[in-house]
């Protein structure tokens, strides 16, 4: 009876280790946010934000889980810096009175013990909104280079700019503008 006890609950303790939630630090070096949208009907013009930081917190196993992104709006990058400086102006991101983008979500759907989707608020310009984040890629391995294991992913949503106080030239320059989080992050290490 005692070997029994013993082994049920060295079976919780087991179940309980592998359910832990794990915390990933976002790898600035490969993570890129980008934002596309449509100018005067005659392209699509993709741009995107250099620095990135935040956490991503796991739990396949529980299939929940958290992110924490915090974009440096100041880092957007069009590829010409005089347009970098305009959208960085009061009528789009006023950078001046709001540094950051930041997306916060609590709540992630899964299909086994993949993450589909993610529910948070998406911050821009002072303005937030509930937004849902598709995950169209999604792979966890021990990183070759690092030597700690480490995920990725892909994730989009659609939202409409005007509802940030983003709306100047709309409808010449679309309202729509699809969101998209490249995003690569290594699992933390405990403090030295």
């Amino acid at each position: 009876m005692k070997h029994l006890a013993l082994f049920s609950a060295l079976a919780a303790f087991a179940a309980t280790a592998q359910a832990a939630p794990v915390t990933y630090v976002i790898d600035n070096s490969h993570t890129y946010p980008h934002f596309t949208y449509n100018h005067l009907g005659f392209s699509n013009q993709t741009h995107k934000f250099d620095k990135t930081r935040g956490k991503v917190v796991l739990d396949r196993a529980g299939k929940a889980g958290s992110v924490a992104v915090i974009i440096d709006a100041t880092s957007v990058n069009t590829g010409h810096a005089v347009f970098n400086e305009h959208i960085q102006a009061a009528d789009f991101f006023d950078t001046a009175n709001h540094p950051t983008i930041t997306f916060m979500a609590d709540k992630m759907a899964f299909r086994d013990d993949q993450p589909v989707s993610m529910v948070g608020d998406l911050t821009i310009k002072g303005v937030t909104k509930p937004v849902t984040l598709a995950i169209t890629h999604f792979k966890c391995q021990p990183h070759p280079m690092l030597k700690v294991e480490a995920c990725g992913a892909n994730a989009s949503t659609q939202i409409k700019r005007s509802e940030f106080n983003m709306g100047k030239n709309v409808p010449f320059v679309s309202d729509e503008v699809t969101l998209t989080l490249a995003i690569e992050a290594v699992k933390e290490q405990p403090a030295q």
